[in-house]
């Protein structure tokens, strides 16, 4: 009930995401808890979470204690050689009845639930780890979009004042009409790039409105995360197969699933198998005759002796639900281990290339600086080029601090930790 009620608080937050304004600038960690403030996909895996809560509760409640108060107006009219002549046969009757014992099968039922439930959790939690992920990955193309824009922007400004010098150049007869319209031809295809450097920003803002389930509100500032380490020694490649192999959410999952299957299987083969049940019934007759009682009680055993085949049908099923579960985790295993792989092949890379774009930003930075003190003595004019190589270098570093942040991000889901630190066991309640 309290679940139920929760869900039903967090799909009301969900239609009123309008509510409240994005903070200016939006710093990552604001934009990760916004994307765990009921979306849609969150409150989907709350609510398979909820169903499987619900499975759990209804077949516990199977054995439960069952209370039948019956009342019944009824007129007869008596055989004339009956002894009893009364027509009010009106009566009365409270029936008790409870399940003692059916050998196992409600057990194996609630223990099955039990582990769906552990299930619906894990899969809850990789549901917001996706999220997350989604999110930081859209926060990320913002910025870069952002970066791209301002590499173009910077293009066309040296582009137009190149073609401004060859337009005074060609009316002083100084050059070309040919040479004039290959500038010119350059000047437009640059101006057609920062166009649609500006059509990636609202793009990527709009993803990342979506991903934050804020349709209706682009963000317009973002916050730089910090500079990541990237000189930290990575762990072993044995030591990451370890944890994923313990900690993944989808394995966790499908093991619960296993097990769920396996009781499953126990249950399909109880099913028809007997049950002992206790009743006592207490009643009130308004015509009594020899053969009522006010009072009884009994021991009821029931021992089906033909399903019809019911039975092995239904334990064929469970037998390949089972099968299907461990292939599926014996399959997703050797997957994660070459996700891992890639993963850490993919960080030690990003690391050299870290390296030499460092290097080839300070080589920029001081090429930007000699460009724009012979610019002021009016000895070169390639002040514009210099400044659009120096943001592209530091457009590709970007870019790479990014990936290695998302790379340790999708580290941290395979270990079954969300982008805030937490874990199952701190979301599961």
């Amino acid at each position: 009930m309290l679940r139920g009620l929760l869900l039903t608080v967090l799909a009301s937050l969900a239609c009123s995401t309008g509510a409240g304004s994005l903070p200016k600038p939006l710093s990552l960690e604001q934009a990760l808890a916004l994307s765990d403030a009921a979306h849609p996909a969150v409150l989907q895996a709350e609510a398979e979470e909820a169903r499987a809560e619900a499975l759990l509760q209804e077949i516990r409640s199977d054995d439960d204690l069952s209370v039948l108060l019956e009342g019944r107006l009824q007129y007869l009219e008596p055989a004339e050689q009956s002894n009893f002549q009364e027509t009010n046969d009106s009566q009365a009757q409270l029936r008790v009845a409870k399940r003692l014992y059916d050998f196992g099968y409600t057990r194996a039922r609630v223990a099955s639930a039990q582990a769906g439930l552990e299930a619906a959790r894990w899969r809850g939690l990789d549901a917001r780890q996706r999220q997350q992920l989604k999110v930081m990955k859209a926060f990320f193309d913002v910025l870069l979009a952002d970066l791209e824009y301002t590499r173009d922007n910077e293009a066309v400004a040296t582009a137009f004042v190149q073609v401004d010098k060859l337009r005074e150049r060609r009316q002083l007869g100084q050059t070309s009409d040919l040479e004039l319209l290959k500038q010119e031809s350059r000047y437009e295809k640059i101006l057609s790039r920062r166009t649609a450097s500006a059509a990636r920003q609202r793009q990527t803002r709009l993803r990342l409105a979506l991903a934050m389930n804020r349709p209706g509100e682009l963000p317009a500032d973002l916050m730089s995360p910090p500079v990541p380490d990237m000189e930290q020694s990575l762990p072993e490649i044995s030591e990451l197969y370890a944890r994923v192999l313990q900690d993944n959410p989808t394995l966790q999952a499908l093991r619960q699933r296993i097990v769920a299957a396996r009781q499953n299987l126990e249950a399909a083969t109880r099913r028809y198998g007997p049950v002992l049940r206790g009743e006592m019934q207490a009643n009130y007759y308004n015509r009594e005759t020899r053969s009522t009682s006010p009072f009884s009680a009994a021991l009821v055993l029931e021992m089906p002796l033909y399903s019809g085949g019911r039975d092995d049908a239904q334990s064929a099923k469970a037998r390949a639900d089972l099968l299907d579960s461990q292939a599926r985790l014996s399959r997703l295993e050797l997957e994660l281990r070459q996700q891992i792989l890639e993963l850490y092949l993919e960080q030690e890379q990003l690391q050299r290339r870290a390296k030499e774009l460092q290097v080839r930003e300070e080589y920029r930075d001081l090429y930007l600086d000699r460009s724009r003190t012979l610019y002021e003595l009016e000895r070169t004019s390639d002040l514009g080029d210099a400044m659009v190589q120096t943001t592209a270098v530091k457009l590709e570093l970007a870019r790479i601090h990014y990936q290695w942040l998302l790379n340790q991000a999708r580290l941290q889901a395979f270990f079954g930790k969300l982008l805030d630190g937490q874990d199952h066991e701190e979301n599961k309640g």
